[in-house]
């Protein structure tokens, strides 16, 4: 299906067919979510506990989860809810004011595309790419159609977390040169799956989208995705790039020069495709400045009582960042206990905030963040796949001499579903 392309007025922005510079506080900005088996139900909800937004419309292509989750929202909410199983119908709405991206990995590059030309305003789940390529394209699509794209990292809207950074800016702990990954969460094996024939209720030429044509698993749907190269980028491109946004933000980095990864799957005996254990070096020669990234699965250690999020390294002491609103900070030789704080923020009211105001200064996570997150995971994963250390490029976002590795930038697609070059 060929995307329209909506006519912005000089008046003001042109969203869905409405009209949204200078929205009276009255004003409702209507919002449509895009997969609501997993994150999605975060997205309902939160949308849910604003006054200025509404959800309107459920898309799944599993009839069986839309309708479940539709059941859900008007017991909830107390009113009833539109679903639908293609997303491109979704886009051809001109109620809609925005969308809201849940899908698996795969889709996240392209529906936010489309969502774009189709004048509507994007908060895109992380990894906001699938891969390298997609991420530029978004970013490009958001520019050329004035949208407000915000990418679903919500640690960026923690009061707390904002805090930390200025302490690392001001110089707190001193000079920063290292900042660490810690993503150690708890998967079990997923076992193996048969090809089966496609479930009732289940559109799966759409649920594929990008990816090519297969016959049906549990192996890819509905989590399983997660750990299959067509479909998900592994724990790194999962979990993961929460702790590598808040690495990039804290060290004040974007892509590296050098990449290097090792690791494998040395415990289960099944249907995953990515590694259980992975180990990332990326390093940052003209900044004097690396990032050590670590997922592990299963039993692991606590640092300083984290599992899953960050530590920064300074001359003078170090920051510990837990969770996505708690930071820590220990100074000199003897870990002195210095500034801490735990306070969180609302991220889908710092998207629906700047939807309304049309400024995109406003966003706490603009796509170009969550371009250079993701792109972080796809450089690790590529890195592993090829086991060989990498340079990279960060002004073209190419490899250097590694036409190998510049193949793993982007993805065949299947047609309709294919992220065009120009955007």
């Amino acid at each position: 299906m060929e995307r329209r392309r909506f006519v912005l007025s000089s008046a003001g922005t042109m969203l869905g067919g409405r009209m949204l510079s200078g929205l009276s506080p009255n004003d409702t900005v209507r919002v449509a979510v895009l997969g609501v088996h997993g994150r999605g139900q975060d997205h309902i909800n939160g949308y849910g506990n604003l006054k200025n937004a509404q959800v309107v419309v459920l898309c799944d292509p599993d009839q069986n989860v839309s309708r479940q989750r539709a059941a859900e929202f008007e017991k909830k909410f107390g009113r009833t809810v539109r679903t639908e199983t293609d997303l491109r119908r979704v886009f051809d709405d001109k109620s809609i004011d925005v969308v809201s991206i849940a899908t698996p990995n795969h889709w996240h590059s392209l529906a936010a595309i489309w969502a774009c030309q189709a004048g509507k305003d994007v908060y895109v789940e992380k990894p906001g790419s699938h891969n390298l390529f997609e991420g530029r394209k978004m970013i490009e699509a958001a520019a050329r159609y004035d949208r407000i794209v915000q990418h679903g990292v919500q640690l960026r809207s923690s009061a707390a977390l904002q805090e930390a950074v200025r302490h690392l800016r001001e110089g707190k702990i001193g000079t920063v040169y290292m900042g660490r990954a810690l993503i150690y969460r708890w998967r079990a094996s997923i076992g193996h799956f048969a090809d089966e024939p496609v479930p009732e209720g289940l559109d799966y030429d759409v649920w594929l989208g990008p990816a090519g044509q297969r016959p049906f698993s549990h192996r890819y749907v509905h989590y399983n995705w997660h750990w299959q190269w067509d479909f998900g980028n592994g724990e790194i491109g999962n979990q993961g790039v929460h702790e590598l946004d808040m690495c990039l933000w804290g060290l004040g980095v974007q892509f590296p020069r050098q990449i290097t990864s090792s690791g494998g799957k040395f415990l289960w005996d099944d249907d995953k495709q990515t590694p259980e254990i992975l180990t990332s070096s990326y390093l940052y020669p003209e900044q004097k400045k690396t990032m050590e990234v670590e997922v592990r699965h299963w039993f692991t250690n606590q640092e300083d009582g984290a599992t899953v999020g960050n530590i920064f390294y300074g001359s003078e002491g170090y920051m510990v960042i837990k969770d996505y609103d708690t930071y820590e900070t220990y100074l000199g030789p003897k870990r002195e206990r210095g500034p801490s704080r735990k306070e969180g923020g609302d991220h889908y009211a710092n998207f629906i905030g700047a939807v309304r105001s049309r400024k995109k200064g406003e966003l706490n996570a603009p796509i170009e963040t969550g371009h250079y997150a993701a792109g972080i995971a796809h450089l690790g994963n590529i890195a592993y796949r090829l086991n060989r250390r990498l340079e990279f490029d960060p002004a073209t976002e190419k490899f250097i001499g590694d036409a190998e590795a510049d193949k793993l930038r982007t993805r065949q697609y299947r047609a309709p579903f294919v992220v065009p070059e120009k955007v």
